[in-house]
């Protein structure tokens, strides 16, 4: 796995434009001062239990005895789910989620949802572990492709209501159709890596 790999597939699966309405949503009550330091305090949030997750992975893996290979194939078919709903997403059910969202939300969020699940989601969580499990000496970079994506979604999230604005909901919506047609790729690839470990 390369830096570039890992970077591209953690912004992918993270999904910064995707969360913009989300967040946009949760955050409406709040002032810009007040709604930037909350994305900045959430984003740190999600990095922090992310990094956790990619070092100490591979003891969570032998505290619940699983396999690599079970992991890769249920990572794989997290992500591909994911994608789907990425590329078909359903206008009731994002509704759903939105009125979820604002009513289970009366005060600051903190932790959940913002941070977890929409940031450091379980996809995120089974990638880190998956790749610090199979590549444990390529920690290091995993952590540095982890900062960079942390870092791109964070910008991203700052730079939400402008992004609305500019672009609008439906282009929007189109790059995260475009995003979920390359993780769908992605999640092949990881149940067909899956399968050849069992296999082996």
């Amino acid at each position: 796995m390369t830096l570039y790999t890992a970077l591209i597939t953690l912004i992918l699966i993270m999904d910064p434009f995707g969360n913009i309405p989300l967040f946009l949503t949760t955050l409406e009550r709040f002032r810009t001062e007040r709604r930037r330091f909350i994305i900045l305090r959430e984003s740190l949030f999600a990095f922090v239990i992310l990094a956790v997750f990619l070092f100490f992975g591979q003891y969570i893996l032998k505290g619940l005895q699983l396999s690599q290979a079970a992991l890769s194939l249920s990572g794989g078919i997290i992500l591909f789910l994911i994608a789907i709903r990425m590329i078909f997403p359903g206008t009731e059910q994002r509704e759903e989620k939105h009125k979820a969202l604002t009513e289970e939300e009366p005060e600051d969020p903190i932790l959940v949802p913002l941070a977890v699940p929409l940031q450091a989601g379980p996809s995120a969580m089974a990638f880190v572990i998956l790749s610090s499990s199979r590549f444990p000496e390529e920690r290091p970079m995993l952590l540095l492709a982890l900062l960079g994506a942390s870092l791109f979604c964070t910008a991203v999230l700052l730079l939400s209501d402008m992004l609305r604005k500019v672009l609008g909901n439906r282009i929007l919506r189109a790059i995260e159709k475009l995003m979920g047609m390359i993780l769908t790729t992605m999640a092949i690839q990881m149940l067909l890596s899956g399968m050849s470990d069992y296999i082996k």
